[in-house]
């Protein structure tokens, strides 16, 4: 509320009791808008002085739409709408509203003041349709119900309550949330309290405690080695037994609670979803075999239609006149010779007055002239161009009918078919393409056009016009008369009778955006014209005004063809003139004393918006005012408004004309003028749950879903109309169901020109009976219009085909959606023309999508607002959940040519993630009712020892795999003798001094020190002397090593062996982000006891620096000894452990779920690990390996400090910190010194990806060779990434790199090293797994490129001395082959234990010495953590015997369980990775059993809201989950440790704890 960086704890606390008041006030909807009950009034409380502010700005009257289009008003519907939201006043939630970066969107201040829930007063948009003001009701429907007043309830005792009870379990619910009776003395209650004060005070508490660590600042380097392993854990470490959960260390890093805004949003969220759902419209199903979801069976109480078949009815019959014209050219013919003076056309300019007037004698003598030139000029030496018959485009813009009615008959009378299309504007209009494709269907070369239109047209920098996109080449020609050329006397067009051919070609776009042609024939034309003739009773000379398009549809049947048939005189109104001028029409009408008008609603309510400033115009001379999109339900509002306002001006009731029309049927009904004084048709009121079934039921119980529909009138003369059912075959509908209008008549289109497949199935339809059989011969043509016939044989159109949702097996129609949420007074929120509905499939289902554009003024608040009404409003009267809801800023929604929005391309936008949203909101929760229902956990009932035995019986082998025999072959002198690494290297310094151990590189790959063995050596010894004199330690003491990696560390393990002391090796602080990094290395410091440290001076000036002491207690670290410049001296002896089983070292790790956990390992782990890896790698003194690693723990530490010393061979040490200066280092490295094998990570190896993969070629140019590297292992603690690998492999095979050399390792926490390929043995495997089973916690495998299958590769090859056993996790029983449990191993090198304060003997015991509960009961095995399985594969081992190859599916521990189901993160972030090009990485994790994606983005901020529902689509269709939060960050902000894993538990608690800085949090409903 007050800006929430300002902390209020400074504020007076007469100012902080005020706030909160007000908050409460306005939380309450107190702040008054226009139009309240007197009722309301008296109840309120005298408005504090920032409330009546805020009363007055919601008085401002509001300046109406910008395109006013009122297709959809009603007041009755306004009525209804308002009634249905108040009904939701009494179960009302708080819905949480998403979260921007303050930014990324500018607000204005007053706005931030405004709780999201409060709602403001009924707009007023021109006096005349005032929408119904809805008082208190309305007013109050947005709050949550705060329990006392005010008054009762002082600030004090609710801000107490609400700091308390910070969540701590996951299960829990989370601190706040609404409707709680009175504040509950149990502190594990929840506490009541209002959304944005939680906000403010979670702010003031976070400000005024000690800041936490902040665990994102690392973004600002580069994200894979800067970051470091930042541990949460509570001072006492311990590993944490699997089973139980982490969240219960919900306090963060300090012990802040976690209850903050986000914390807030979620639990309101929580409590929005908790709200009972209305059960869906059939119960839910189970999956077969967990397959793809069916459809749902369906209800047995839905509605079904009980009349009778429908009979066919017929139009009247199509009189014949003596003097109608054989064909529509002779009538011109006819005027042009007899009438020649007599006006043909009048245009208006852009401010409404006449422009020209073509008379009948001019219309014919151009039209002459132009078919001359076509069919003679066109061509060099006369050659003839177009032949009869040929496609010929025209291309006029709306302003210029005079020019289009010279083409159009200029063509008819050459002959040729004229195919009228809109002026193209730029390359990228929307749907070009598809015009395009139209003409390249029609196979048109040619275009006519007018010279000033052709001027206006994109040209390219040569002169030329544009090539379109999707268009074929075309020749343009201008027809403007100056350029036409007059024919001689004896040259006459040929006029024959009316025939099949087709005369035009009418586009038409359909519902998948495709435009097609619809060709009408000369004989169709003509009768098309007599039948409008006959129905509108047209007279010749009479006059007509038109406004609508006069290029298709009833513009071009009535004001092109129609009239010219009757020489009428019409006057052209074109739509630049209606929007600057918009009672032009209407001024017209008056002066000509026109009898015909032909309009649509948008230019009915426009009139009525402007008509006060017309006085004396009279509409009495109107014989009937034809409404062109009278099909539209909801038309009827604007004609019974429009009548309301005019008919004081002579207007009368019966002149109202609706009528339906389609491209292909054409006029498919008409209203005729009614006989003054007969009542009007009556109109049927329907149940919009009956319509969504396709039944027609009147409604009759619930007022606020109802539709209100007029007819349309009668059929067409001579023509025969029937109802189908409009999916499937065409059979005839009862007459109390909803079908698909089909017309057979002489006057509709013949086919789709050029397309004859989909011609067949909409003009040569044959309707059947019941019984399938058809009724007739005669072919039909679908309208493409739904209704029925009413009494008296008159027909209602209830929507559209392209219109219609089908969703959940029920009818929606857009058109209907779209009027209810303009119901919800959009009028400062959205602009009332700019609305796409449309429906998307997700999850075998359709889900609806509405698109607004929003207007510039409106706050977020109010947007969010309106949204989250629209969602209650369309939930009660359709009874439909909508999918999502998303508002664009203005005018960026793709356009068609008359300012429409282009519903094709917007879905388009939508699904490719273009949109470019400014607010969303999805509502996956209500609306996708078809999950399989949550598994629900089995008992198990059946023993381990039945499951082996089944195994047994059915022939499968117990899951296990062993790796070689650790056998004493060689060396087995230097074993027996130096069972201890610091023999080893004093034996090498002794028998080989000179050899060469480590080179370490720089940078530049210049080499920067090295270290013989003897060097190595003495090295060795100066730091023990140093520790046994400085650091006074004591034998068995633990010392940190604090050192960048390179041989100083080698060099201070061994001192510290040689000491007697056990080395911990600690990753040093980042100099640029101690606030971040420094905590880590205390924890690890504390945590270990250590008694000394070792370091450079570099890092000893860090750690006691002032920067230090604001992150840590400097004061209390323990002796630093900096090793840099140490005396020659050498220690009194060498330590030699009594045993073997003493402990070497610590390593110290943290894991991806951000535990600290540090384990010990023995002298003879590490002297078997080290055997282990040599006999795998072939390691000998002779050999060189190069380690781009990070040396501080697991494998990689073993690989940097230990092999070598062990086997002899040369390492050459790349620091992966190097590679972020110079990103070719490590293969320049591989090539430079011809290296087999090579070590890695996967951050190093996505590194290369990344940032040089695109390089090769500059590579390959500078010598880089990799020919050479004969294995290449990533060292990792996880599944193999296989994508990573393969795309790593790919992209550098052109520099010779072989695809098998690239493998991985695995290992753990409880054995650090359990596979790695090694250099003999057959190639990893891959093997496909079903992810559904894998979700059961099952292993099916099945082929590449299955649907849902998931490609795993085996993780290396099972060292020597490793046995693996795949358990379940639960019954501790072996499993067989092929089946998915906990990795389990037995082995010389598992680590000893944790390394714990106080001994958790119980958790030692579970995690390194379990015994199975059956088959094997002596052997210790330690358990991994990690699910996996053993397969058998056909390949062979060295030894010849069949090869079992151990698959690692994921941790135990970072699994998410939702719905009874446990999915792995890294399946959810793939898919969520793959959604759209912006997302650079990902990372999910659960709270209070919400799944929340974070999601990085690489592009531009104005991408963030794209990914909200690509995001949410992709997870839902891959996964079956519905995500509870997305939250959209920057690059880098999700953290990841030095192995390339990511740190999901940080994340979380980043989040919780409000720390991320997200650019937008969008919380799905």
């Amino acid at each position: 509320m007050a800006g929430r960086g300002m902390d209020m704890s400074a504020l007076p606390k007469e100012v902080r009791d005020q706030l909160a008041e007000l908050d409460l006030e306005l939380s309450e909807g107190k702040g008054l808008g226009q139009g309240k009950d007197k009722e309301l009034l008296c109840l309120a409380p005298p408005p504090s002085s920032s409330s009546r502010y805020r009363d007055r700005r919601s008085r401002r009257p509001h300046r109406s739409g910008g395109t006013r289009d009122d297709r959809y008003r009603s007041d009755i519907h306004t009525e209804t709408v308002q009634a249905a939201l108040a009904k939701h006043k009494e179960e009302k939630m708080a819905l949480p509203m998403p979260t921007k970066r303050r930014s990324t969107y500018v607000q204005s201040p007053v706005i931030n003041c405004t709780p999201p829930d409060s709602s403001s007063g009924s707009e007023n948009e021109g006096a005349l349709l005032r929408q119904l003001s809805v008082g208190a009701d309305l007013e109050a429907l947005d709050t949550p119900s705060l329990l006392q007043p005010p008054s009762l309830q002082s600030p004090d005792s609710w801000i107490n309550h609400s700091v308390q009870g910070s969540s701590t379990s996951s299960s829990a619910s989370s601190t706040l949330s609404h409707g709680e009776g009175k504040p509950q003395p149990q502190p594990s209650q929840p506490q009541p309290q209002h959304p944005v004060i939680a906000d403010m005070l979670a702010h003031a508490r976070i400000e005024n405690s000690a800041p936490p660590p902040d665990v994102t600042a690392a973004a600002a380097q580069a994200r894979d080695f800067s970051q470091v392993d930042r541990p949460t854990i509570p001072p006492l470490v311990r590993g944490m037994s699997r089973g139980q959960s982490r969240s219960g260390m919900m306090e963060t890093a300090d012990g802040i609670p976690v209850n903050s805004r986000v914390s807030t949003k979620i639990q309101q969220l929580l409590n929005t979803l908790k709200r009972p759902k209305r059960p869906p419209l059939s119960e839910f199903f189970m999956d077969d075999q967990e397959e793809i979801v069916e459809v749902p069976q369906p209800d047995p109480n839905t509605p079904r239609p009980e009349g009778r078949q429908i009979i066919p009815v017929k139009g009247e019959p199509l009189g014949v006149v003596s003097n109608w014209p054989p064909a529509l050219q002779a009538a011109l013919v006819r005027w042009g010779a007899t009438q020649g003076k007599s006006p043909a056309l009048t245009a208006l300019d852009i401010t409404g007055k006449p422009l020209y007037t073509l008379t009948y004698g001019k219309l014919w003598s151009r039209s002459v002239k132009l078919a001359y030139t076509l069919l003679n000029k066109l061509g060099p030496k006369n050659e003839q161009v177009l032949k009869p018959g040929d496609r010929v485009a025209l291309v006029y813009p709306n302003s210029d009918p005079g020019m289009f009615l010279v083409a159009f008959y200029g063509c008819l009378l050459a002959e040729v078919i004229p195919v009228p299309i809109e002026v193209p504007l730029s390359r990228k209009d929307a749907g070009s393409s598809q015009v395009g494709f139209l003409l390249g269907s029609c196979s048109v070369s040619l275009a006519l056009t007018s010279e000033i239109c052709l001027k206006g047209l994109p040209k390219m920098p040569t002169g030329e016009i544009l090539q379109f996109k999707g268009w074929p080449r075309l020749k343009w020609v201008v027809t403007d008369s100056k350029y036409l050329t007059k024919p001689g006397k004896d040259w006459q067009p040929h006029i024959p009778a009316a025939n099949t051919d087709p005369a035009y070609i009418e586009y038409k776009a359909s519902k998948e955006g495709t435009v097609m042609g619809v060709a009408v024939s000369k004989v169709a034309m003509l009768t098309h014209c007599q039948a409008l003739t006959q129905a509108c009773n047209y007279c010749e000379g009479e006059t007509l005004v038109n406004v609508l398009d006069f290029k298709k549809d009833m513009g071009l049947w009535h004001g092109v063809l129609t009239s010219v048939m009757n020489r009428i005189h019409t006057i052209s109104v074109p739509y630049a003139v209606m929007k600057a001028c918009p009672l032009s029409w209407v001024q017209r009408v008056h002066i000509h004393k026109v009898r015909v008008a032909l309009v649509k609603c948008r230019d009915l309510h426009w009139a009525m918006m402007a008509h006060r400033e017309q006085r004396d115009t009279s509409l009495a001379s109107l014989h009937m005012l034809i409404v062109a999109d009278g099909a539209n339900p909801w038309s009827v509002s604007s004609c019974d408004a429009f009548l309301n306002v005019f008919q004081i001006h002579g207007l009368k009731p019966e002149v109202i004309c609706p009528c339906a029309t389609s491209p292909e049927a054409m006029t498919v009904a008409i209203r005729r003028p009614g006989v003054p004084g007969t009542p009007l048709p009556a109109r049927a009121i329907l149940s919009m749950g009956g319509l969504s079934h396709g039944v027609i039921r009147v409604n009759e119980e619930d007022k606020n879903s109802a539709l209100t529909v007029q007819d349309v009138g009668h059929v067409m003369p001579g023509a025969l109309m029937c109802i189908v059912k409009p999916e499937g075959p065409p059979q005839l509908c009862k007459t109390d169901e909803i079908g698909e209008i089909v017309m057979n008549s002489r006057a509709g289109g013949n086919m789709y020109y050029g397309l004859p497949g989909v011609t067949k199935n909409t003009f040569e339809v044959i309707p059947v009976n019941t019984l399938g059989a058809p009724i007739g011969e005669i072919p039909f043509v679908r309208s493409g219009l739904l209704g029925f016939v009413g009494p008296g044989s008159l027909i209602f159109v209830v929507g559209k085909n392209e219109g219609l949702l089908m969703v959940s097996g029920r009818r929606h129609n857009a058109d209907d959606l779209v009027a209810t949420a303009l119901a919800v007074e959009p009028v400062k929120t959205v602009y009332r023309g700019r609305i796409a509905v449309f429906s998307v499939t997700v999850f075998y289902d359709e889900r609806i999508v509405i698109v607004a554009e929003q207007r510039p003024d409106a706050s977020e608040e109010d947007s969010f607002q309106w949204m989250s009404r629209v969602l209650q409003a369309i939930d009660s009267i359709h009874q439909v959940g909508l999918y999502c809801l998303a508002l664009v800023p203005a005018n960026t929604l793709p356009k068609t040519h008359l300012g429409g929005i282009h519903i094709f391309e917007t879905k388009q936008h939508f699904l490719d993630g273009n949109l470019h949203p400014c607010n969303i909101l999805m509502c996956p929760h209500t609306c996708v009712t078809n999950l399989p229902k949550p598994r629900q956990k089995q008992p198990v009932g059946v023993g381990p020892a039945s499951i082996m035995v089944g195994n047994l019986v059915a022939g499968k082998r117990i899951a296990q795999a062993v790796g070689r025999d650790l056998g004493m072959i060689e060396d087995q002198d230097l074993i027996r003798k130096h069972q201890f690494l610091s023999e080893a290297l004093q034996w090498r310094a002794q028998t080989d001094p000179d050899h060469c151990l480590y080179v370490l590189l720089n940078a530049k790959g210049l080499v920067v020190s090295t270290a013989t063995c003897v060097q190595l050596h003495k090295r060795a010894e100066k730091i023990a002397a140093a520790l046994t004199e400085k650091g006074s330690v004591n034998t068995g003491n633990n010392v940190v090593l604090l050192y960048p990696p390179g041989i100083d560390l080698i060099a201070s393990f061994y001192g510290c062996l040689y000491a007697g002391c056990v080395p911990v090796t600690v990753r040093p602080p980042h100099p640029q982000n101690l606030a971040a990094t420094l905590p880590t290395v205390r924890m690890i410091i504390d945590v270990s006891k250590a008694a000394c440290i070792l370091t450079t001076q570099n890092l000893m000036r860090i750690l006691r620096s002032k920067e230090a002491a604001a992150t840590v207690n400097i004061k209390t670290w323990p002796t630093i000894i900096d090793t840099d410049d140490l005396p020659r001296r050498r220690p009194p002896m060498i330590y030699k452990p009594p045993t073997a089983e003493m402990i070497a070292y610590l390593d110290f790790s943290v894991s991806t779920t951000g535990m600290l956990t540090g384990v010990k390992i023995s002298h003879a782990a590490v002297s078997a690990l080290c055997r282990s890896i040599k006999l795998q790698c072939e390691l000998y003194s002779s050999r060189q390996i190069a380690i781009c690693l990070d040396p501080y723990c697991g494998l990689g530490f073993v690989l940097w400090c230990l092999a070598s010393v062990y086997s002899g061979h040369q390492s050459i040490l790349i620091p992966p910190l190097e590679l972020e200066s110079c990103l070719p280092l490590w293969l320049s490295t591989l090539s430079q010194y011809r290296i087999r094998d090579t070590f890695c990570s996967y951050s190093v190896m996505e590194l290369c990806t990344k940032g040089i993969g695109t390089q090769t070629e500059i590579l390959k140019a500078r010598g880089l060779n990799l020919s050479c590297v004969r294995s290449c292992v990533v060292i990792a603690e996880e599944r193999p990434r296989l994508a990573l690998t393969m795309s790593f492999s790919k992209l550098f095979k052109d520099l010779g790199l072989s695809p098998r050399a690239v493998s991985t390792a695995f290992g753990s926490r409880v054995n650090l090293a359990i596979c790695m390929q090694g250099t003999t043995g057959p190639d990893p495997s891959t093997v496909y797994v079903d992810m559904k089973s894998l979700r059961h916690d099952r292993v099916r495998l099945v082929e590449r490129g299955a649907p849902q299958s998931l490609p795993l590769m085996e993780s290396g090859k099972i060292l020597p001395g490793v046995r693996v056993i795949i358990v379940n996790p639960e019954t501790r029983g072996p499993l067989g082959d092929s089946h998915l449990g906990e990795i389990w191993i037995n082995s010389p090198h598992s680590a000893s234990g944790y390394y714990a304060i106080y001994g958790e003997e119980s958790l030692q015991a579970d995690h390194f010495n379990t015994k199975l509960s059956f088959g094997d009961p002596t052997t210790l095995w330690a358990r991994t953590g990690y699910l996996g399985f053993v397969k058998r594969t056909e390949l062979l081992d060295a030894a010849g015997d069949r090869h079992d190859a151990l698959f690692v599916v994921g941790s135990l521990d970072e699994t998410l369980e939702l719905r009874g189901l446990r999915y792995h993160p890294i399946d959810i972030e793939t898919s969520v990775s793959r959604a759209h090009r912006s997302i650079a990485e990902s990372a999910v994790f659960t709270w209070t059993n919400l799944l929340v994606v974070v999601a990085e983005l690489s592009g531009s901020e104005q991408d963030a809201l794209d990914l909200v529902p690509l995001v949410t689509n992709v997870v839902l269709e891959e996964h079956h989950l519905i995500v509870g939060v997305v939250v959209i960050v920057d690059p880098g902000v999700i953290p990841i440790n030095s192995r390339g894993e990511k740190q999901r538990m940080h994340l979380r608690d980043s989040f919780l704890a409000d720390q991320l800085d997200p650019i937008y949090v969008a919380y799905n409903m």
